[in-house]
């Protein structure tokens, strides 16, 4: 049987226990041997990186003792957790929990259609809200300039307004043309309807089909793909395959953010 040894050591030639503290990211810290200073930014395998302000990284052992912390001795140890990342907006902006609605402004944001209109706050209506920004929605673009004078757009009642099929040469960009007041903003999307503006990948289909002209495009593009004769209904299936910004087209999530930037710029 093992003897038991006691520690003769005198105490004040004992160590003293350190505190322990959690390698929470962005903590700074000091490496006890080497001096080398730096923020937390990986913490893993018994491990800690640290990061100094040239952007220089090192990996450290977290061993007892191993650490200065504003000058005191610390034992790194792992945290409790890693924190969760952010929740996020359909939109992929940073979501605000408990935020409440901000009071509409006066600016608006016309866009062409319901679907638009529909599409708009299935994406970015969480952020909307939060700005205060209302989305109306026009039966075609034809009456744009008087809609515009209408509205009398002012520095503090901008005017956006979202229009499919915006290209050169096209029905849409002369009627855009006419509108030069500096408080409006006429942005469009290169797609013959906002459909279109949805990632094929998202409906699980290789590409959107060519209708040819003379053709009600809708009605062309349930033909093709096979679905009912119903464009309504063919709306809302395609609608319910879009959940985040990653289901749509660059071209359109551009326009959008651009339209939102210019009715909430102080």
């Amino acid at each position: 049987m093992r003897e038991y040894s006691p520690d003769l050591t005198p105490a004040w030639k004992r160590p003293r226990p350190v505190p322990e503290v959690p390698a929470d990211p962005n903590l700074v810290v000091e490496e006890a041997g080497t001096g080398f200073c730096g923020a937390v930014v990986g913490c893993e395998a018994g491990t800690v990186t640290l990061e100094d302000r040239f952007g220089k990284r090192r990996v450290f052992p977290m061993e007892p003792r191993g650490f200065l912390l504003e000058g005191a001795v610390v034992t790194l140890v792992r945290p409790s957790r890693a924190p969760a990342a952010p929740a996020r907006t359909a939109s992929g902006s940073i979501a605000v929990p408990g935020a409440r609605a901000r009071v509409a402004r006066a600016g608006r944001i016309y866009v062409e259609g319901r679907h638009d209109a529909e599409l708009v706050e299935r994406v970015w209506g969480d952020d909307l809200r939060i700005e205060g920004v209302v989305v109306e929605y026009l039966e075609g673009i034809d009456d744009l300039p008087a809609i515009v004078a209408e509205f009398a757009p002012g520095p503090d009642a901008r005017l956006g307004v979202l229009v499919d099929h915006l290209v050169p040469g096209s029905k849409e960009s002369r009627i855009a043309a006419v509108v030069t007041s500096p408080d409006v903003l006429v942005a469009g999307h290169p797609y013959v309807d906002v459909w279109q503006a949805v990632k094929p990948s998202a409906l699980s289909i290789p590409a959107w089909p060519v209708v040819p002209r003379g053709q009600d495009w809708k009605t062309g593009i349930c033909r093709a793909l096979g679905w009912p004769e119903n464009t309504g209904a063919a709306w809302q299936h395609i609608l319910s395959r879009v959940h985040t910004y990653q289901d749509l087209e660059p071209a359109l999530l551009g326009r959008v953010e651009e339209l939102i930037d210019f009715v909430t710029a102080p």
